[in-house]
């Protein structure tokens, strides 16, 4: 089997077939491809649906992973994957026609481990005015060159359209469970951590032409899911601090900018695209020191 497309899965039935007839339409041979769907232990009728699909296509299967949470569910891929690539699609997510196709022609290079495409937005409500371009990628949206070209140390897929090798999977741990969205909390950083262990020895690649197209449901598309989606990534970005020098500063630190965001807030109420910027600063710092306060009164 050269490809597995895994489909991690949480009670998103009303999007998940959509996300499965794309795959099951690939130009790809589906003699060489399966679809793996791993279900989080949903609470919907997720396997109601999926059920007749697995018993209609041969290329098809269905896996329950109780244990909650993204990492534990592409770590469940992983392990259960019969592919020599095994390529992630969001399940609010439709791939292109020629999406598997594109992503192998980027693998055809040995030192490529990691592939990334396309990622376009689909918008349940308008683009809200009050969101500034600059935060677009909390949405997963990813356009990052139009050509084919290898990533910069400083950019990264995204999840919702990612690729790997899977004995490169395998030789550098999967994905952290302590990180990554866990039922509604907001959690990342699984994969950036992953890719940047990957990068020392690999080459990661972006294709435009393997794009997908991803909804952003509506109620992501309001203030308190962007502040909350910033919170989180302040403690996504602390849980992944190890040392504790290291960890001790960013607390510092944070404390500090929290209270300037606090005084230039204050004194400037009027300007709104400024202020939802320094909101969002704001709450990312409020996440850091939130939880390294909690972690430290765990002990």
């Amino acid at each position: 089997m050269k490809v597995t497309v895994a489909i991690c899965t949480f009670n998103r039935a009303e999007y998940l077939e959509k996300t499965i007839n794309s795959v099951l339409v690939q130009s790809y041979p589906d003699t060489e491809y399966e679809i793996l769907i791993i279900d989080n232990n949903s609470t919907d009728h997720t396997a109601q649906l999926v059920m007749p699909i697995v018993e209609k296509e041969h290329h098809v299967r269905y896996v329950l992973e109780v244990n909650k949470g993204l990492s534990y569910a592409r770590n469940r891929a992983i392990a259960e994957a019969k592919g020599e690539f095994i390529l992630f699609l969001d399940d609010d997510a439709t791939a292109c026609q020629d999406w598997i196709r594109h992503i192998l022609d980027c693998f055809q290079d040995e030192k490529v481990a990691c592939v990334g495409g396309k990622i376009n937005p689909v918008w349940e409500k308008s683009v809200p005015t009050w969101l500034p371009e600059r935060y677009y990628s909390l949405y997963t949206i990813l356009d990052y060159s139009d050509k084919v070209t290898e990533m910069d140390h400083n950019s990264i897929p995204f999840g919702a359209n990612v690729a790997f090798r899977k004995d490169v999977l395998k030789k550098y741990g999967c994905f952290r469970t302590d990180l990554g969205r866990v039922g509604n909390n907001l959690l990342s950083g699984e994969e950036s951590e992953l890719i940047r262990k990957i990068r020392k020895d690999y080459i990661i690649m972006y294709t435009p032409y393997a794009f997908v197209n991803h909804t952003i449901a509506s109620n992501r598309i309001n203030k308190k899911w962007f502040l909350r989606r910033l919170y989180w990534q302040g403690v996504s970005d602390v849980i992944r601090v190890e040392k504790k020098l290291k960890r001790l500063k960013f607390f510092i630190g944070s404390n500090i900018r929290i209270v300037f965001y606090l005084v230039y807030i204050l004194f400037n109420l009027s300007e709104k695209k400024k202020t939802i910027h320094i909101l969002a600063k704001l709450m990312y710092r409020l996440g850091v020191v939130r939880y390294t306060l909690t972690s430290v009164m765990k002990r």
